[in-house]
């Protein structure tokens, strides 16, 4: 194989194995969040909403050194 075909291959592995890994991490959070429930429901809803929302926004921090592995190969960010 040539070196861009390998690339190329690569490349689609790395993406096939990232969404897995994205979708793994959903259902990961998820059940960690869901796990709260049973605290958190008896919270006021002034306290719940700020919380959920926090919680809800916070699985897309490791996103980013994922989605940067997924394009590149690498985790971290190139230095130019």
């Amino acid at each position: 194989m040539t070196r861009t075909a390998v690339s190329r291959n690569s490349s689609s592995l790395r993406k096939l194995v990232g969404i897995g890994l994205i979708l793994l991490l959903i259902v990961l959070w998820a059940a960690f969040v869901a796990s709260f429930a049973q605290i958190v429901g008896k919270w006021p809803i002034l306290l719940q909403a700020p919380f959920y929302l926090v919680m809800g926004l916070a699985w897309i921090l490791p996103l980013k050194p994922l989605i940067r592995w997924i394009q590149t190969g690498s985790f971290r960010a190139s230095s130019r």
